[in-house]
Formats: structure tokens, C-alpha cells, sequence
């Protein structure tokens, strides 16, 4: 733990922080429910082997604030195991994890998708405590909308790159685009803006990085992603220097990996003139800083990021239905939602020459703070 788990609360939450382990299958997780004044918590579930409950913690409130933001009607809450996803026995670790938080799930918190866990893997959930009810993004054959398979969180993202573009009167048409992490997320973003006439010039993976100045064939790192995961980035001719994409000459950066990874550095050394936060906290708050100073617009995660969760409540009020989610109908509320709400953020943040995450955090809190008030909760800032 990074720090003690008192010195995470405030006026905002966390309402509740459980921690538990398994003695048979060494499994130990954390969940965090962040603050549910606008609905029950939910918020995605990952896997990490550094995973620490302070990261939770931080997950769970950025949750918050997406709902929030996105006029959504739930809480904030994350979920994590700590252990490495590849690993034999995760299985058993997902089943102990289920089970341990039994008296929490689906009551105060459902099950989701998130870094280190599949769509297989909601199914163990479902199977362990034996109710469908206790997570999304389930596989299609189960009934649910697997929208880390279908890409919404990165279509989503996408969306809010074009309309982040469009109000700094940036064509996005021949754009040159830099996406760091190219997992499921990574990968729909660079489809999605490909389509939309972008050009992806570097592409990143925790094994390294490829750059083209012309342009990558995104086809053919999707292929080789397929066949060789995050070594997809050497087989297209790429090298182990995982920074190099993220100083790449671009018009334009997407962050969609970690935390922390945008550092000064990065932020003192970038071309981009735009930052899309298709990562959860991907940008340090010093980088931050560095990048309002220089004038680059900087999308915030919990508004460029929230199609995922759209999908999510889709999935939310269909869970025990008989009927299954329509995608395209999914696809159109994200496009509508993020476009919106990204356009709002950006042009709110240069006429008030105020950072974009104040905008977007300010919009955030009075909607949670009205719904605290409601509930005779009155938080102090």
C-alpha cells in the first residue's frame, strides 16, 4: 500500500474500502466505492501485478467524475487483484476474488472490464456466484454487450478527438496522430481515426515503439497484435525504446495505456497541439501544467475515455434482460455524448482560460455535489 488507506479520504469519499485474500490461491484484491450520492457504484475491475489500493482508490474517484460528467446516473467504484493476468491459476484467483466480495457484489458494486480482465473473465464471475446480474461485458453468447471486443471505449475516444480538433479549427484530415498503448482501446482509436482520415505516425506498447512519418499500416500492426501481442510493434519494424512514440512529431497525442505516463518531459518536448486521454490519469499533474503553459488542449480521461461507460450502463439495465444490447444503438449515444460533452469542455476551457480539467472536473463536482445536498451531504469544497 502506497500510503495509509485514511490519508484517501475527503470530503468526496471513498464511502468504503474493502481489502481481501485467499490463503488457497494467494489472491488479494481491493475494492473502492468512491462516493454513490448519483447511483450505485460501478467502475471497472483490473488485474496488475503493481497494483496497490492507493491506484484503486484513484481509479474510483476518476469513475466518479466520469458518471458525473457524462450525466450518468451512477457512482464511482473500482475493483483490483493483484497478480499478473498471464499467469497460470487465474481462474482460481478470479473465483476467490468473486466469492470474498459476495456481500458487496451485485448489491453495492457490479463487476466490469478493465486493464488485465476479459470478457471470459465476467463470465467466471457470473459463473462463480451464479447470477448474471454481477458483471458486464459479458460475452455474446451470454447475452451481453463485450464492448471491450466491440472497441466502444476507443471509438468513444475517437469521437472526442474529432470534436476536440473541430473546435481548434485542427482538420482532422491528414492529421498526424500518435497513439501510446496499443491494446484494445489503442487499437480502436487508431482504426476509428484512420477512418476518419488521420494519419497514425507512431504507435507505442509496454515492448516498444514504431514511428512513420508517412504513416503505419494500422492493418498490419492489428494483424501482428493478434499473432504476437505487445511484440506486434517489433514485428512492423519497430524497437525496444518505448519512449520514442511519445516524442514522436505529431499534431496530435493519445495516451492509452497507464498512469503517469505523460511526465514534464514528455509534456516540454511534445509537437502535438492536442492531448486525448484515452488512459485513465495518463498525465502527471506537473505535465499537466507544462502542457496548459505551452497552450496544447489536453482532453481529459473522464470525458475522452467515457464511451466504455456509456456501453456500461447500457449493459447495467440489460443485465438479467432476455433481450441483448443493440451495438449501433450504443455507437450513436457514445458518438453523441462524447462529441457533446468533449465540445463543451474545450470551448469552455478557452473562454474562461481556465485548464481543461478544472472545466471538466468543475462540471463534474457541481453535478455530484447537488446530489449530496439532495441526500443532506454537503461536501466542503
Amino acid at each position: 500500500m502506497a500510503r495509509d488507506t485514511l490519508e484517501l479520504m475527503d470530503a468526496w469519499g471513498p464511502e468504503k474500502v474493502v481489502c481481501v485474500s485467499d490463503r488457497r490461491t494467494g489472491m488479494r484484491g481491493v475494492l473502492v466505492i468512491d462516493n454513490t450520492a448519483r447511483g450505485m457504484g460501478k467502475g471497472g475491475t483490473r488485474m496488475s501485478p503493481d497494483l496497490d489500493v492507493e491506484e484503486v482508490a484513484r481509479l474510483a474517484r476518476t469513475m466518479t467524475w466520469k458518471w458525473a460528467a457524462c450525466d450518468l446516473f451512477h457512482g464511482g467504484a473500482k475493483a483490483g487483484i493483484l497478480g499478473d493476468p498471464t499467469a497460470p491459476g487465474k481462474e482460481g484467483v478470479l473465483r476467490a476474488f468473486a466469492r470474498a466480495l459476495a456481500n458487496e457484489v451485485p448489491g453495492e458494486y457490479v463487476f466490469g472490464l478493465d486493464m488485465g480482465l476479459s470478457e471470459e473473465d465476467a463470465a467466471v464471475f457470473v459463473d462463480e456466484l451464479r447470477d448474471r446480474g454481477v458483471a458486464v461485458g459479458l460475452p455474446a453468447s451470454l447475452g451481453g454487450l463485450p464492448y471491450d471486443r466491440l472497441g466502444l471505449t476507443g471509438f468513444g475516444v475517437a469521437e472526442a478527438v474529432d470534436a476536440a480538433a473541430r473546435e481548434l479549427d485542427l482538420p482532422l484530415h491528414g492529421a498526424r496522430v500518435t497513439v501510446q498503448g496499443f491494446g484494445a482501446v489503442g487499437q480502436a482509436v487508431a482504426e476509428r481515426l484512420v477512418a476518419l482520415g488521420a494519419v497514425v505516425v507512431a504507435v507505442s506498447t509496454a515492448r516498444g515503439s514504431v514511428t512513420d512519418p508517412d504513416g503505419l499500416d494500422i492493418a498490419r500492426l492489428v494483424a501482428a497484435r493478434d499473432e504476437y501481442g505487445e511484440d506486434c510493434v517489433l514485428h512492423c519494424g519497430g524497437g525496444t525504446d518505448t519512449e520514442t512514440a511519445l516524442t514522436a512529431d505529431c499534431d496530435i497525442l493519445v495516451p492509452a495505456a497507464r498512469e503517469d505516463l505523460i511526465g514534464e518531459e514528455v509534456a516540454t518536448r511534445t509537437t502535438a497541439r492536442l492531448v486525448v486521454e484515452a488512459a485513465n490519469l495518463p498525465t502527471t499533474p506537473a505535465a499537466k501544467r507544462v502542457l496548459f503553459e505551452r497552450g496544447i488542449m489536453v482532453v481529459p480521461d473522464f470525458i475522452a475515455n467515457a464511451g466504455g461507460i456509456v456501453a456500461a450502463a447500457h449493459s447495467m439495465e440489460a443485465r438479467r434482460s432476455p433481450f441483448t444490447v443493440d451495438p449501433g444503438t450504443v455507437r450513436e449515444m457514445i458518438s453523441e455524448r462524447m462529441r457533446a460533452n468533449t465540445a463543451q469542455v474545450v470551448r469552455e476551457s478557452l473562454t474562461r482560460a481556465l485548464a481543461p480539467h478544472d472545466t471538466a472536473r468543475a462540471l463534474a463536482e457541481e453535478r455530484v455535489r447537488a446530489a449530496m445536498r439532495a441526500r443532506g451531504q454537503c461536501p466542503d469544497r
